[in-house]
């Protein structure tokens, strides 16, 4: 499975918006990233869709997560923002062409099917077990213990 670049955004964002006191503006946090505000903000809109962000208007609006990091996992975001079918959709070779096997001695899934199958859950497993704070820690144990700090006062300038 092929990941859209929004799922990279759209998590840097959630690990941004932990640190965040107050609800950041779309445009704040795409000039952070030195990203596209109208891209940033399809990013956003999916995470705000799936529950993950919440939104306020006025001077003091922005985005801000809706529940605890530690309650928002990985999956919950590459879902939000990419869906949730599966990398591998089996289309039944097996009942095609000269040796075709009928449909009804394809009682379970082949081989193929059931090792993607297999991968796409280990796959999803694995991310569903990384949250967002989990992220986050990775962000001052990555660029030091003053990373999120120094977001945080960047995020309250001006």
């Amino acid at each position: 499975m092929k990941l859209t670049g929004g799922v990279e955004w759209a998590l840097h964002c959630c690990v941004v918006l932990t640190t965040a006191p107050d609800p950041v503006p779309a445009a704040r946090l795409a000039e952070l990233h030195d990203v596209s505000a109208s891209y940033l903000a399809k990013q956003l809109q999916a995470l705000s869709r799936a529950g993950i962000v919440g939104s306020s208007q006025g001077n003091a609006g922005g985005y801000a997560l809706t529940r605890a990091p530690e309650l928002i996992s990985v999956l919950d975001v590459v879902e939000a923002v990419d869906g949730s079918k599966p990398a591998f959709v089996c289309t039944e070779i097996r009942q095609r062409g000269p040796l075709a096997t009928p449909p009804e001695a394809c009682t379970r899934p082949c081989a193929i099917s059931r090792a993607m199958a297999g991968a796409d859950a280990a796959w999803r497993a694995a991310l569903e077990a990384i949250s967002v704070a989990d992220l986050a820690r990775g962000v001052d144990e990555d660029y030091g213990p003053t990373a999120l700090a120094g977001i945080r006062t960047w995020l309250s300038g001006p």
